[in-house]
């Protein structure tokens, strides 16, 4: 099974956050912040959206960062994924 995102959502997957800090110090899982820098596994055919036509600009594949709260979470095959708008990344990380 895979998810196949529509109109202008995307699909991403979270990055894992960092254990240990620069220092070397073992981080326990309750005091590591929650990554925003995903990794996109899935891109929606964009076209026109409440009346708006939008441009799909990132592509599976791509590590982006988006808002902390946004989109809505879907497990699939014990895996955890976030479905988002284009709109709610920020950037793209090169």
């Amino acid at each position: 099974m895979k998810l196949v995102p529509l109109g202008d959502k995307v699909v991403l997957k979270q990055v894992a956050a960092e254990e240990t800090t620069k220092s070397g110090i073992v981080l326990p899982g309750s005091a590591q912040e929650k990554p925003q820098m995903a990794e996109v596994v899935a891109v929606g055919p964009g076209g026109t959206i409440d009346g708006k036509e939008v441009v799909m600009e990132v592509k599976a594949g791509d590590k982006v960062i988006c808002s902390q709260y946004a989109g809505t979470k879907a497990k699939l095959e014990g895996v955890e994924y976030t479905i988002v708008r284009q709109s709610d990344i920020l950037a793209i990380v090169e």
